[in-house]
């Protein structure tokens, strides 16, 4: 149980600046510039941390470039590589508390979410992947007895991981607990607005005996870091979660450089299908009111699009009204809030600017639409539910990344296949419906990396997630995502 007054003792403590974490040091940008931490609690500053440039990214990569060529931890048997990974996430999760106040403090998310999706699952996916990496195995072809061919996992060499501000450690831990299992050396940007726990979790890296150079944190703008990582002609591969537009940019650069591997996951405009043969359809408003609402909407997966059966629509949106009015939207920090805030002013006013523009095309604000707690300086937005949604509007087409549910009607299956395959994205899905056929039909039918039968969030780290279409490619989580930090080698042997 979450203690309401240990929170309190951790939420105004002071925060001192931080720095880069490069070659095993913790240091200032070459330029010495820093960049304001703004809390979403409350508008104000919490810290500084360093705002990185071209010059630093270069002595990241190069750090990273001679920690792997030397082996220091490539070269070391998978089993020590497991050893060092195991204290890691043993450090971690004895600062479980002050790393998630920390975390809240710094973008946001209400703490009852935070403290199991971000240290608890970063914890958990380090071990998860730490477990697993000496259990991997090459393989021998099936030859000819004169020959004999091997085929080798080898890690690929330097990482660059560029990590969003929603998930800070959930979505970081997916990137480097695979990649520093493999053997890799990382080089890592944080979000500019969620920067704190990943540098302190990369401290923590080198306190548990990661070799110095192996993981190194840059932090600073995405127009200037991120650009010089995926420009650089040392890094081999990228891996990033965000939007569309800089997931672009990433390729564009990977063709001007070295043609690096690029792996995206781009978010989504995920349909969450209510048939009204729905097992328990108040369970199906209160599941999906989680799934689109938790921590603002800032959700690669979320359900942001209900498609509800033409018999049941009116019923079923006055249920999902019902739950978004329960909701406690307020003080990330308090144990009884279950929507925080939004990151940022600017991502605010974007949330608002959809709802604004989905009234201008017709659609009708059915609960919510405007912004909360204007007093305590932080942003904060009600849980938005907006109806008359046609497939081809704004509010059907564009991620909002934000506490905004778009619902449209359908009458059958082959319509509603149409209407969830009708953006650009393909990221998540959700069915709910007690006709076995009509579920598989629905999971053969729409093109999505995950799609949720009866439920809506939640899978874990035994499965993969990953897009198709515009929502990006590879793959994180589960053993599919050491796909990215391994290259194959063969040795075509004469005997």
């Amino acid at each position: 149980m979450l203690d309401q007054t240990k929170i309190d003792a951790l939420r105004h403590e002071m925060i001192a600046p931080r720095g880069h974490v490069i070659d095993g040091e913790i240091c200032n940008s070459a330029s010495g510039a820093v960049s304001d931490v703004i809390s979403p609690l409350n508008g104000e500053m919490l810290t500084t941390i360093a705002s990185g440039s071209e010059e630093d990214v270069n002595r990241a990569v190069t750090a990273a470039r001679r920690a792997f060529e030397d082996r220091r931890w490539a070269g070391l048997a998978p089993s020590e590589r497991k050893k060092v990974m195991l204290r890691w996430a043993d450090l971690i999760e004895a600062e479980t508390l002050a790393l998630t106040v920390l975390g809240v403090r710094d973008n946001g998310t209400e703490i009852g979410m935070a403290i199991k999706a971000e240290v608890g699952s970063c914890v958990g996916t380090i071990r998860y992947y730490a477990e697993a990496v000496d259990k991997i195995y090459g393989q021998v072809a099936p030859t000819a007895d004169s020959v004999l061919g091997l085929v080798h996992h080898e890690p690929v060499g330097v990482v660059g991981a560029i990590v969003p501000w929603n998930f800070p450690l959930m979505i970081g831990a997916w990137k480097l607990a695979p990649a520093l299992a493999a053997g890799n050396s990382v080089v890592l940007k944080p979000a500019e607005t969620a920067s704190l726990s990943l540098l302190r979790i990369a401290e923590l890296a080198l306190k548990a005996g990661l070799p110095a150079g192996v993981l190194n944190v840059v932090t600073g703008k995405g127009s200037i870091v991120g650009e010089a990582m995926a420009l650089s002609m040392d890094i081999d591969v990228m891996v990033f979660t965000g939007s569309g537009g800089v997931g672009r940019r990433l390729l564009e650069n990977s063709a001007r450089s070295n043609l690096k591997r690029c792996y995206l996951e781009l978010g989504g405009k995920s349909p969450n299908i209510i048939f009204a043969d729905a097992p328990d359809l108040e369970e199906a408003a209160k599941v999906s009111v989680a799934g689109i609402f938790r921590n603002s909407g800032q959700v690669c997966v979320a359900g942001s699009r209900m498609l509800i059966q033409r018999e049941i629509h009116d019923d079923f949106v006055s249920i999902m009204a019902k739950y978004a009015g329960k909701m406690n939207v307020g003080d990330p920090l308090g144990v009884t809030t279950n929507a925080g805030a939004v990151n940022n002013v600017t991502q605010l006013e974007q949330n608002l600017r959809f709802v604004e523009i989905a009234q201008s095309e017709g659609n009708t604000v059915f609960h919510g639409g405007a912004r909360l707690l204007t007093e305590t300086g932080g942003y904060f937005m009600e849980p938005t539910i907006i109806t008359n949604v046609k497939p081809q509007d704004s509010i059907a087409q564009q991620e909002v990344f934000g506490p905004v549910l778009a619902v449209t009607p359908f009458e059958g299956e082959q319509e509603v296949i149409e209407i969830a395959n009708s953006t650009d994205y393909g990221l998540s899905a959700g069915v709910w419906t007690s006709n076995l056929g009509r579920a598989h039909r629905m999971i053969r039918g729409i093109k999505s990396g995950l799609i949720h039968v009866n439920t809506y969030g939640g899978s874990d780290m035994s499965v993969p997630l990953g897009g198709v279409k515009q929502s990006g490619n590879g793959h994180d989580k589960s053993l599919h995502a050491f796909d990215k930090y391994f290259d194959l080698k063969t040795a075509w042997i004469k005997l």
